[in-house]
């Protein structure tokens, strides 16, 4: 699940996009350039029988009726961009914007788009160069495509808008070009329009959620499993007869990691026989049946997502017609429905990976289910402890309860009611990063009240991983001894976890 771990096609390909995202090459299938020329060709060849062409010598959406002269069909397509570059709201991060050079490149790179090699190759040097065109993050529906950002990206491509350096700076267009070494493109008929269709920008934000939500339910293990440790919970719950039993995958992988965790624990034999306590919380005992069930989404969203990553979904499209010409095919492939359901469900995953997690919290500062000290500090009443910080896992499991409401439930019409159905696809995928967030710091709160309540257990050891992952902890945050400002540190072991830290002590999943 973290960079390296996956052993499926869709965990390659995630591999290859979180890679892409960190600043790495795209490498194009062979044979790119000739498919794209032979696609723009065809598309030539259409033009000339004068036949009416959606968005080549047509106008857009509900103005599909309008013919436009030959002499205006270079202005249609400029027109089209800077028209269409409405967004508003806070630029996409970096890592997010090189993913979407790359999924465009990709998807004009399959010769059906009808573009010249010349558009491609602008994308790879933008994307080589780390010059980011500047994307406001709001104003896509994720119908007709990712009209809106993606015409900011394409402002850049004709030497308009702005793009950043890597060094922070803020280019015009032209410059950002010059600084990639390539010309301004001179837009030819259809490509305006090929750049702005697709799903793209839904699709690398939903990457960019996925990869984050992977990397959270892998740290979640290694909280949770410290959590059980800090309770002296049971590790019969994770038993693999009990999950062989269920029949789901995901629920038969987390309880094997967690095994693998717990495996060797002193402080678990320590009370494996005449323990009063028959069976343990839901939070600490079911902990497979909701990480499983989480895996399952994320690796379904997985799935789909690798898929989208490798589509051609502009429109019209210019498709062979087995004679040795062309077709251009007017359809529907930049309705993002597909990524919207893959980011509500990587919503849902998220959600509940806080929610069991704030749970987890709660016990172990409670005295009457965790046996440890009241809010895991010496001298209650005069320390506070980790009163406080349940209450902000509390706070940030609500908010993100609230954000995996699903988006794709909902749509309104746009272009006159051309545009009647759209999938909300963007906005699906955006909330993403602010849950990511969100269950991070509740995490790091967790790893923190575990580690804490590990130490009331010396000079008992727990399992290598999970003194591992406690002295990680102890790296940025001392014990408990008495109160401090919080704060720093949830902020110090938020970063941890944010930088992946903790799935290196993981066992694969």
């Amino acid at each position: 699940m973290c960079a390296g771990a996956g052993a499926g096609p869709a965990d390659a390909a995630m591999n290859d996009l979180r890679a892409i995202m960190a600043g790495g090459p795209l490498t194009l299938a062979e044979g790119w350039r000739e498919a794209c020329a032979a696609s723009a060709e065809g598309l030539s060849k259409k033009l000339a029988e004068g036949l009416p062409l959606y968005g080549v010598n047509t106008g857009f959406g509900k103005l599909a009726s309008t013919r436009i002269p030959p002499e205006d069909l270079a202005r249609l397509q400029v027109n089209l961009v800077r028209s269409h570059a409405a967004g508003t709201g806070p630029l996409l991060r970096a890592p997010v914007v090189r993913l979407v050079l790359a999924l465009k490149a990709i998807s004009l790179s399959k010769g059906a788009s009808g573009v010249r090699p010349e558009v491609v190759e602008a994308l790879l040097a933008l994307l080589r160069h780390d010059v980011l065109p500047a994307i406001p993050a709001r104003g896509s529906v994720g119908a007709s495509g990712d009209l809106a950002p993606l015409a900011h990206m394409s402002l850049v491509l004709i030497g308009e808008g702005e793009a950043t350096t890597p060094e922070g700076t803020r280019l015009a267009g032209h410059e950002a070009m010059a600084r990639a070494g390539v010309a301004p493109l001179v837009l030819g008929p259809k490509e305006g329009l090929a750049l702005l269709n697709g799903t793209q920008v839904s699709t690398a934000l939903a990457i960019a959620g996925l990869l984050a939500a992977e990397d959270l339910l892998r740290t979640a293990l290694v909280s949770g499993a410290m959590s059980v440790e800090a309770a002296r919970g049971s590790d019969t719950p994770f038993d693999a007869r009990i999950h062989a039993l269920r029949y789901q995958p995901g629920q038969t992988r987390t309880a094997a990691t967690l095994r693998a965790l717990l495996a060797g624990s002193a402080i678990r034999d320590s009370h494996r026989i005449n323990d009063p306590r028959v069976q343990d919380p839901y939070s600490l005992r079911c902990q497979p049946q909701v990480a499983g069930a989480c895996l399952d989404l994320l690796d379904n969203a997985a799935a789909m997502l690798a898929r989208e990553a490798e589509a051609v979904t502009d429109n019209p499209l210019v498709v062979s017609d087995g004679k040795g010409g062309f077709d251009l095919l007017s359809g529907g492939n930049f309705h993002a429905e597909p990524v919207a359901f893959a980011a509500d469900t990587i919503a849902l995953a998220l959600s509940e990976t806080a929610a069991i997690a704030e749970r987890r919290i709660a016990l172990l500062t409670d005295p009457a289910l965790s046996g440890l000290p009241a809010f895991l500090v010496r001298d209650g009443g005069l320390n506070s402890g980790f009163m406080i910080a349940h209450v902000t896992a509390a706070a940030l499991a609500s908010e993100t309860k609230i954000l995996a409401a699903p988006r794709s439930v909902d749509s309104l019409p746009t272009s006159a009611n051309q545009e009647d159905h759209v999938s909300m696809a963007t906005g699906a995928a955006l909330r993403l990063s602010d849950m990511a967030e969100n269950v991070a710091a509740i995490l790091a709160i967790e790893l923190l009240a575990a580690a804490q309540g590990i130490g009331f257990h010396r000079p008992l050891r727990s399992s290598a991983p999970i003194e591992a992952a406690f002295d990680l902890v102890r790296s940025v945050a001392d014990p408990w001894i008495e109160d401090r400002v919080m704060a720093t540190d949830i902020a110090a072991v938020k970063t941890l976890v944010e930088q992946g830290a903790f799935c290196a002590i993981c066992p694969d999943v």
